[in-house]
């Protein structure tokens, strides 16, 4: 069959595939238009303000400290040398692997009024409650410190390429024309950078946005946690539908933001063949650099991964050895689930491009990859909705028709957050996919066919084999993902489906950080497993 023919078939796919991941986004474009009852006229007139100028003033800190860190960290590694540059240069990108929450939790038991930093000044200095001051950690400035010492490799990572490739070389043509090294950095290589910077630090703000671990344990009201009071507390389904759409025109923006820095960012690149010449940095001013590099590793993966393994060996969880197991197989099952539908789908995707481009297809792939944007709050609200009806529709009709007693089958089992995982993540399935299909060079395939070969054996003998290592980074990074997600498993869990995150939320709210050390620590141990290729990736960059 030739390729032509196939056209169909892989537009139909990807069409069916993309109005999957729509779905919720629809829903939340309808309730912007739909009108408001009682409840959302009380959250427009006291609380929305509150929750939206706390989200924009969340996302505006931590974008600002994941800059400063970022840049500082991503410059220093690239274009100086200091003592422990080249273990550093990989180690910055370690605080990926713990979640914010998680971190969140941490720090909160370190540095509350009865941790041990608090109680250790007043037993030193033998001040006394009050007669001191010491940030509280608990307010939204915690928040935005705790989500920047996470999320910063963000912006280390892209930066730091940009710094290695194009920036180089444009600094060095600077400074052999008698420009200064801060001269040449401003004016150069930190413009030339600008495309990564903007990249990087709207992937920041999206995930700031989508943070309801950290805003709701530190009392922040943001939209995060007003869609989950509003539905919980208020039972008010509606309401927060309407408060999920105002926060989905947030989301809009900061992906027409990254889009349109897409585009402008198709300057010229300027490869090297060879490693840029480092400034040597030497004495204190290479003591300096390390400490710089060093505290941002301490502060946002050392220290709470050695909190958690303490608190682990000394408390750990009291279900340990019993009902433990069931929280580790919850989470490995759905997990699992996601992960080999979100790679299916995402190989479906990625040879639809490949074989059947069209615009129409495009336009289906970018639709299909629009889900990582949207925060597992607003997800799992434009989600339950039209999967219920569409649910009690389906049962009904097997009840007719086949006399069904099953009860719901989306809405009423682990279908329905499946289905949000693999919404939420396919763009990180297919990010790498179709990368991996990207690098074989096409002549393999060319020649395959000029030999006879079907499309559909090209795939299976040649492209397939050689993306082997793809589709296994794509299923790592989905897998971790789904492990750690928390807002949508939240809301969408079946009742007493318990996870490893969920597990942790539940502890640490209820004050038992103890406890929650050991499901904690499992989160923040497979989170390495991602972290470790991200250290290969930036492997390949000049050291």
């Amino acid at each position: 069959m030739s390729a032509q023919t196939n056209h169909p078939r892989w537009l139909t796919a990807s069409l069916m595939v993309s109005a999957m991941v729509a779905v919720p986004m629809v829903f939340l474009i309808a309730a912007m238009f739909a009108p408001g009852d009682s409840a959302w006229k009380h959250i427009q007139e006291t609380l929305l303000t509150t929750y939206l100028s706390n989200t924009v003033l969340l996302m505006l800190l931590v974008a600002l400290g994941t800059m400063v860190i970022g840049i500082g960290t991503a410059w220093l590694t690239a274009a100086t040398e200091f003592p422990g540059r080249k273990l550093l240069s990989w180690a910055l990108i370690l605080p990926l692997a713990a979640p914010a929450y998680i971190v969140a939790y941490v720090y909160t038991d370190l540095l509350d009024f009865s941790g041990p930093v608090q109680t250790a000044i007043r037993d030193l200095s033998g001040l006394k409650s009050g007669e001191y001051y010491f940030p509280q950690i608990r307010s939204l400035g915690g928040a935005a410190t705790v989500i920047t010492l996470v999320l910063y490799p963000y912006v280390y990572l892209l930066v730091r390429v940009a710094f290695l490739q194009r920036s180089a070389t444009l600094f060095d043509a600077a400074r052999t024309l008698g420009a200064s090294p801060m001269q040449a950095f401003w004016r150069i290589a930190l413009p030339a950078a600008r495309p990564a910077l903007v990249g990087g630090t709207a992937l920041v703000m999206m995930e700031t946005l989508a943070d309801f671990g950290v805003v709701d344990y530190f009392a922040v009201p943001t939209f995060s946690t007003g869609i989950f009071r509003t539905w919980f507390a208020l039972g008010n389904m509606a309401a927060a539908l309407k408060l999920t759409a105002v926060m989905f025109i947030l989301v809009i923006t900061l992906v027409a933001l990254e889009k349109l820095n897409r585009r402008d960012s198709g300057a010229q690149s300027f490869s090297r063949d060879t490693e840029p010449a480092r400034l040597q940095l030497s004495g204190i001013k290479g003591w300096l650099a390390t400490l710089v590099c060093v505290l941002p590793v301490l502060l946002g993966a050392i220290i709470p991964l050695v909190i958690l393994i303490k608190l682990a060996i000394a408390t750990g969880d009291p279900l340990v050895g019993s009902k433990f197991s069931d929280f580790v197989a919850n989470s490995v099952q759905v997990a699992s689930l996601a992960t080999v539908l979100a790679v299916l789908v995402a190989l479906l995707l990625t040879y639809a491009q490949n074989i059947a481009s069209s615009r129409w297809v495009d336009a289906s792939v970018q639709v299909a990859t629009l889900g990582y944007a949207l925060p597992g709050a607003m997800l799992a609200i434009g989600l339950f909705a039209p999967v219920t009806q569409f649910d009690r529709w389906l049962v009904g009709n097997l009840e007719q028709t086949f006399d069904w007693q099953g009860g719901l089958i989306l809405s009423g089992g682990i279908g329905i957050l499946v289905y949000a995982y693999v919404v939420r993540f396919l763009t990180v399935a297919y990010n790498t996919t179709s990368s991996g299909l990207a690098q074989i060079p096409a002549v393999y395939g060319q020649a395959a066919r000029s030999l006879g070969a079907t499309p559909g054996r090209v795939i299976k003998t040649i492209q397939m084999p050689l993306m082997l290592k793809s589709i296994a980074v794509a299923a790592i990074l989905v897998f971790v993902d789904t492990m750690r997600e928390l807002p949508a498993t939240l809301l969408l869990r079946p009742f007493d489906f318990e996870t490893l995150a969920t597990r942790v939320y539940r502890l640490a709210s209820d004050e038992r950080l103890a406890e929650a050390s050991t499901a904690s620590l499992i989160i923040v141990l497979v989170g390495l497993i991602p972290v470790l290729f991200l250290h290969r990736f930036t492997q390949q960059t000049p050291k």
